[in-house]
């Protein structure tokens, strides 16, 4: 019995221990509200082209904003490829049929 109750105090001990050490980390979505202009007809065919697509004008613009804003980083990450890949060499240059040839 008393090997067993170090053992539990022992497990017990190493829960408070990590415990004590656990950090909590809060993030939040920090969204912002954008006012323009624009003429009330061109607001009303996007919106209609909205209702087509089965959505919203404020979520077509929250979309177009998102691929404005990721242009760059698609960039920089076609950039970084192209890096890695400097050193392929196809040995020789292809005609434009051959580039173009479906298989």
């Amino acid at each position: 019995m008393g090997g067993s109750e170090t053992s539990q105090g022992g497990a017990n001990s190493q829960k408070s221990s990590l415990h004590n050490r656990t950090n909590f980390v809060y993030t939040s979505v920090v969204k912002q509200n954008i006012t323009f202009s624009a003429d009330k007809s061109d607001i009303e065919l996007a919106r209609e082209e909205a209702q087509g697509r089965n959505t919203t004008l404020h979520e077509l613009f929250r979309d177009w904003l998102k691929g404005i804003a990721g242009r760059r980083s698609r960039v920089q990450e076609y950039r970084a490829l192209m890096h890695e890949l400097r050193h392929v060499n196809a040995g020789r240059k292809f005609t434009r049929e051959e580039m173009n040839e479906r298989r």
